[in-house]
């Protein structure tokens, strides 16, 4: 089974003043946003990471160094990971995208939205190069493997509607916050989605358990029938 933390970047400048930063350059951690980051990298400072990989916009470089420090690790950036493409949406208010309509689309439909502009792109492509992405970081890392993944927001809920089976149409049903984590461990057989939106949650379930012998269970891929007892420390 390979784990990864979908850690989405603290909040920014754009973030609290209402603004589609998309891919704009220079938009930074707030202050609250980089106390956030320090926040979850030393909540996550427990778990043995296999790498840290981010999307090149700077908010995330800055969230995922956090996680970084004192591991014996170097950043990857894969632009995979990057934010939607908003074209010509993007550094506008929110208080007047919400007036286009196609923000009903993005809203009810987001399989059908294409952001406009030539550097628009759809949101189904975002989830196809993300989802992409983390399986092969998934495939590269090996199954024994937990890694992190920082991206933003709407990426994150991609990939997490993936990995539950949601048409894309049903992924503006979960939240994502700033500087939370969600987890997905990727089986043979199928996703588990472990966390969602996690902004404060013990992390001691997520630290792999000593191997016994070299034997793998074959029930890995398998859900447990009842809910099971959860995780153990």
């Amino acid at each position: 089974m390979t784990t990864v933390l979908l850690l989405r970047h603290g909040r920014t400048t754009a973030n609290a003043g209402g603004v589609l930063a998309g891919w704009t350059p220079g938009v930074q951690l707030d202050e609250t946003g980089a106390g956030q980051a320090r926040a979850v990298g030393e909540r996550l400072a427990p778990v043995p990471l296999a790498a840290v990989v981010s999307s090149p916009l700077e908010r995330c470089q800055q969230t995922a160094g956090a996680v970084l420090g004192g591991r014996d690790l170097e950043l990857a950036t894969d632009d995979r990971l990057g934010e939607a493409r908003y074209g010509d949406w993007t550094n506008r208010p929110l208080k007047e995208l919400v007036k286009e309509p196609l923000w009903k689309v993005v809203q009810q439909h987001p399989s059908a939205a294409v952001f406009p502009g030539p550097e628009g792109e759809g949101l189904a492509q975002t989830q196809a190069r993300a989802v992409a992405a983390v399986r092969e970081w998934n495939a590269r890392l090996g199954p024994d493997a937990v890694w992190l993944a920082c991206s933003h927001g709407d990426v994150i809920k991609a990939v997490l509607a993936d990995a539950l089976g949601l048409h894309l149409d049903q992924f503006q049903r979960i939240v994502v916050d700033p500087a939370s984590v969600s987890v997905v461990t990727y089986t043979e057989t199928r996703p588990f989605v472990v966390r969602v939106n996690d902004t404060g949650g013990d992390v001691a379930a997520l630290i792999p358990p000593k191997k016994k012998g070299r034997r793998r269970r074959k029930a890995d891929s398998d859900a447990v029938v009842g809910g099971g007892a959860g995780a153990t420390a």
